[in-house]
């Protein structure tokens, strides 16, 4: 009998990841990265999954709370952090606080998590955004993070030739860090205006059950305009 493939989902308990895991959760072991939370035990009773305690700002108890994980199939970079803010009037934490969950938080599991993903001949899919490719005015320390993010995926890929390494680029999704931004622009929220986070995890699966011999380095996914 074929083991069941593990994947483990960062930020697991937001719109987008929780989407993710249950668009996983039919063919693979799903562990449930996140702050201990009532909406992550919940999930986890759902999907029969495992809720796997994970603060991506502490990273010195990073290596500890993964060294347990000796195989693993994929790991999915979901978490992110965003303060919509002009450059003039940001805040030095607000900037340290993204860099530290989008980008040294990733790394630093990442290196962590290396051994089982090469035991595995894992996949490692990183959440961007279109933000990782064009810069959003308001949004320069997400969007720094995010091309940073990318780099560190290409570095990956570039370093470790048994790992397949995908970096997925949505564009707006219906989600809370969405309602941040719109608010912060000063528009009024349509959740039909964007993507849906279903649509997200969907494309997100589809990459992660690419036969073996396919190795895809990037998606963008974009909304559809509307007739």
């Amino acid at each position: 009998m074929t083991a069941v493939p593990t994947a483990l989902i960062t930020g697991a308990s937001g719109g987008l990841g929780s989407a993710i895991a249950a668009a996983l959760a039919p063919t693979h072991t799903v562990l449930l990265g996140g702050r201990p939370s009532p909406r992550l035990d919940e999930l986890a009773q759902r999907l029969g999954a495992t809720t796997w305690p994970l603060d991506l700002t502490q990273v010195a108890g990073i290596a500890t709370s993964t060294e347990i994980i000796t195989e693993l199939d994929v790991l999915v970079h979901n978490a992110g952090a965003a303060f919509p803010d002009y450059i003039a009037d940001s805040s030095i934490d607000d900037w340290r606080t993204t860099l530290e969950v989008n980008v040294i938080g990733a790394v630093a599991l990442t290196k962590a998590l290396l051994p089982a993903l090469r035991r595995g001949a894992g996949h490692v899919v990183f959440v961007n955004t279109t933000a990782g490719l064009n810069v959003l005015a308001g949004m320069g320390s997400y969007s720094a993070s995010k091309f940073a993010l990318r780099a560190f995926a290409d570095s990956l890929r570039a370093e470790e030739p048994a790992l397949r390494v995908t970096s997925v680029h949505p564009g707006r999704i219906d989600a809370p860090m969405q309602h941040q931004l719109v608010k912060f622009e000063g528009a009024e929220y349509g959740e039909t205006a964007y993507l849906k986070p279903e649509t997200v995890a969907c494309a997100i699966a589809q990459v992660v059950a690419a036969p073996p011999d396919a190795h895809v380095h990037q998606i963008v996914i974009r909304e559809r305009a509307k007739r």
